[in-house]
């Protein structure tokens, strides 16, 4: 990772008054909190992510600085504190891994910049999926299996939190994530591209394997118990589910989601 120009790092002792307290991600005036290993070197190696401050525990990111698993932005703050501080800056019990940082949300994403109609590329669209647990492992799948995007409604979807970003296990800062207001005209945006609408409820009168095209595909996931609302649902070119056993009621969204884009990426095979 190449590091920032600009200003000598500024590097401080025990962060005996740290700012901010226990929370769900959200830092001080607007700013996102993250944690765990993952998810801090990928915000400190991407390049539209704005890191304001970095807390360590010294020899932890001594030892990841020497070997090579992290290089610091020359003008990055950086405090040193014990685990005991860090654990204060982020939720209870949340498996913070010695690093914390503190950086602006990143910028938004329009989905005309990132739904190019690759084949190989799908969307997935969540419907009022709200756990940021679910999300953030949704995210991790769809980054694995090369998704073109994320897309959610801007007021029914979390905002970018450590929780988040933790489940993403990095994801958050490699997948574009597109948050629109109106979900079933960014549905309609997506037909008009090109990407055959497809979405996944247990319901639906055909299985994935049969729904899915030879074309570009946008997987649409509504939230666990509610499903798909009917006016999303209205929005895609047909109605999907898993074969899985009627013992089973339903799947964890993000398991539905992983197994859909593992479909897409095997198809053909």
């Amino acid at each position: 990772m190449m590091a920032k120009k600009g200003k000598e790092r500024v590097l401080r002792g025990r962060a005996g008054r740290m700012q901010g307290g226990r929370g769900s991600g959200r830092g001080t005036k607007g700013a996102v909190r993250l944690w765990g290993r993952h998810a801090v070197v990928a915000a400190l190696d991407n390049p539209d992510r704005e890191v304001k401050r970095l807390w360590a525990v010294r020899e932890t990111l001594d030892a990841m600085v020497a070997e090579g698993e992290v290089e610091l932005p020359e003008d990055l703050r950086v405090e040193y504190a014990d685990g005991q501080d860090l654990a204060r800056l982020v939720t209870r019990d949340a498996p913070h891994q010695n690093l914390v940082i503190e950086c602006e949300p990143l910028p938004d994403v329009h989905l005309a910049d990132v739904a190019t109609g690759d084949r190989e590329a799908p969307i997935v669209v969540l419907d009022h999926v709200t756990d940021p647990h679910n999300v953030g492992a949704i995210m991790r799948s769809a980054a694995a299996f090369g998704a073109a995007c994320l897309v959610t409604q801007d007021r029914h979807a979390p905002p970018e939190s450590g929780v988040l970003a933790k489940s993403a296990s990095g994801a958050l800062e490699t997948l574009p994530w597109v948050r629109v207001v109106n979900l079933s005209r960014a549905l309609e945006e997506m037909a008009e591209a090109g990407y055959w609408r497809i979405g996944l409820d247990g319901d639906g009168e055909v299985t994935l394997a049969e729904a899915l095209p030879t074309g570009p595909v946008a997987f649409v996931l509504g939230a666990e118990g509610d499903g798909l609302r009917y006016q999303v649902g209205q929005h895609c070119d047909q109605i999907a589910r898993l074969p899985i056993e009627t013992a089973v009621e339903s799947l964890n969204v993000s398991n539905a989601a992983a197994i859909a884009l593992y479909a897409c990426a095997t198809r053909g095979d």
